[in-house]
């Protein structure tokens, strides 16, 4: 087996699998990845092409269709997927810290990540075990028996994100593995290095050869191809509205199924009561800067519009902006850091363009919005942002309707329950939000009115691999985790079997 460790060292360009074997790109070509923190090269994979695609799909559909995978029995599946849970407690440390540097996300954030990939594929593991091997029909008759069974879907193909890039890829490859699929995933080419370590643990422990699949490199080239392909049976997509939109049309040309997580735009609305004991108010203030700043605001259900009631606006603003400006950036890596930077320079251009235009209609600038000054932990040449607080914003603006993603919190305000839930669902989107008051009847009408995926009463992010995950609107189609995470990825059959056939007689001759 591989050793991917010497990712960290920058020495591999093995980073392709197919049908058992790490290989270079076909074309020979290769890519840096950059330390966000410095902008300075740390590791160098292949950059894969629609050729290394093909060859990979090849070898994930030679696993299925003449393969022992699909027809596994689910308790050896399941005890796969408990050996790669185990896997990744053992290189908890070693992965997290290769997530930080990846991403730029602190070293405890990515700790917590394995944390989370480790319960994803023990919950599918746990989940498929205790299934009945099928659910029995009533026919209305003792000479019929009728069954519907669940199959895998075949050859998957999964295109993930860069800002959670190991959590993303365990929500697609355990229920896949554990419904019997093969599959070939393609990372984020900003952040592909956990991905490929992932890849080495199941082949660790013991996954057959050709089911896992990954080909690193960008998604003009390897994910259209994938999303395209006629021998792929189902694409799972993670990432921005645009590029789900075309991943849809591709994979719509083959009719094969597609589940898509488009992002969102999510509104956590805090009413005057959630506020009125002082433990409350540092309770709703602590969630909102949790709900917009962790791993820098660059999180599909971040908290980035507060809708807050006007009578404790300006009171709750005002601490906020306080302690947002108190947020200590830095590299990911070094101790006493809380938030690091952005993955890229793009993105932190695009963070940039998006506070200028709210200043331009006219929102209040009340921390933040700039570039903070260099320090030993901030080098000059990463890219830092300050968590942002922009005040008197409308929905009207651009940085209200549009996903950000960078540290940048908005704020409306609200007189009545009714201007509050008409706020947060005036958005395009439908992932996630949060409803934050002392009153159990409000808690509960308000979110039973919130037209979004995930609805959180008094808190902000929690997620539970046992729960469904995905929204309404344009954030997507379909669900990860949960029975329906699952149910993505496979194929209800209906067999009828008749015990005592005889003659219909419809025809007379």
């Amino acid at each position: 087996m591989a050793d991917r460790t010497e990712l960290q060292a920058g020495r591999t360009r093995k980073t392709i699998h197919a049908g058992g074997e790490w290989r270079e790109a076909l074309s020979g070509a290769t890519r840096e990845i950059l330390d966000p923190a410095d902008a300075q090269p740390f590791a160098v994979v292949a950059e894969g092409d629609e050729k290394d695609v093909d060859l990979a799909v090849a070898a994930a559909r030679r696993a299925f269709d003449e393969g022992d995978w699909p027809h596994t029995p689910v308790a050896e599946r399941a005890a796969l997927l408990r050996r790669v849970a185990d896997l990744l407690v053992r290189d908890r440390e070693r992965l997290g810290l290769l997530e930080s540097r990846d991403a730029g996300k602190t070293v405890e954030e990515g700790r917590v990540d394995i944390d989370c990939v480790a319960d994803a594929f023990r919950y599918f593991a746990d989940l498929v075990a205790a299934e009945a091997p099928g659910r029995v029909v009533d026919a209305g008759s003792p000479g019929i028996h009728s069954v519907v069974v669940h199959e895998p879907v075949g050859v998957c193909a999964m295109i993930t994100p860069w800002n959670y890039p190991l959590l993303q890829a365990s929500w697609k490859i355990a229920p896949a593995l554990a419904a019997g699929n093969t599959f070939v995933i393609k990372p984020s080419e900003i952040t592909p290095l956990t991905t490929v370590a992932l890849i080495d643990l199941l082949i660790e422990a013991g996954l057959p050869t050709g089911v896992a699949g990954i080909v690193t490199g960008p998604g003009h080239t390897v994910g259209a191809r994938l999303a395209e392909h006629p021998d792929v049976d189902l694409v799972s997509f993670t990432g921005g509205l645009v590029s789900g939109t075309k991943v849809a049309q591709a994979a719509a040309v083959t009719v094969k199924k597609v589940a898509l997580e488009l992002g969102g735009k999510n509104p956590n609305v805090v009413f005057a009561d959630a506020c009125a004991t002082e433990d409350g108010f540092d309770t709703a203030v602590d969630q909102a800067l949790n709900a917009a700043f962790i791993h820098s605001g660059q999180v599909c259900s971040a908290g980035s519009r507060l809708i807050v009631e006007e009578s404790v606006r300006e009171r709750f603003v005002a601490e906020l902006a306080r302690r947002a400006g108190k947020i200590r950036l830095g590299r990911g890596t070094e101790d006493g850091v809380e938030c690091g930077p952005l993955v890229s320079e793009q993105q932190r251009a695009k963070t940039e363009e998006y506070v200028a235009s709210a200043l331009a209609e006219g929102a209040v600038l009340r921390c933040g919005g700039r570039r903070p000054e260099p320090s030993p932990q901030r080098p000059e040449s990463g890219y830092f942002y300050e968590p942002t607080v922009l005040d008197h914003c409308h929905r009207e603006m651009r940085v209200v309707r549009e996903e950000v993603f960078g540290p940048v919190l908005t704020v409306e305000t609200f007189r009545t329950e009714d201007e509050a839930v008409a706020l947060a669902n005036d958005t395009e989107y439908g992932l996630a939000g949060a409803v934050w008051t002392a009153d159990a009847g409000r808690a509960r009408r308000v979110a039973g009115r919130l037209r979004h995926g995930t609805v959180w009463i008094n808190d902000f992010h929690p997620y539970l691999p046992q729960a469904e995950w995905g929204g309404f609107g344009k954030s997507g189609v379909g669900r990860e985790l949960g029975p329906a995470g699952l149910a993505e990825y496979r194929e209800s059959k209906h067999v009828y079997q008749n015990l005592a056939p005889r003659p219909v007689r419809w025809f007379a001759g």
